[in-house]
């Protein structure tokens, strides 16, 4: 099966939790990445996601956590609005 990696840098300008990680991360940049497999049996080019991580800085140790997509972006909102509300 042919899968491919693509990733992106998500920005939280507070600090912030996350389901199923222990404590809180710094703001940041944080590396995104989401793994696809290609459905073979469509007679186009279609990629399904099978996993989506975030790459969480501990100290001197970098950690991978599956992430849902929906979650990481009402983080994302949840930081946007924290702003604002200053």
């Amino acid at each position: 099966m042919t899968t491919r990696t693509t990733g992106k840098t998500v920005r939280f300008h507070h600090a912030f939790t996350m389901a199923g990680s222990d404590g809180s991360y710094p703001a940041g940049e944080y590396l995104v990445q989401t793994d696809e497999e290609l459905l073979e049996q469509m007679s186009f080019p279609a990629w399904k996601r099978v996993a989506t991580t975030i790459l969480l800085q501990d100290g001197a140790t970098t950690r991978s956590l599956l992430i849902d997509p929906a979650e990481l972006e009402r983080m994302l909102e949840r930081d946007a609005t924290a702003g604002e509300a200053r």
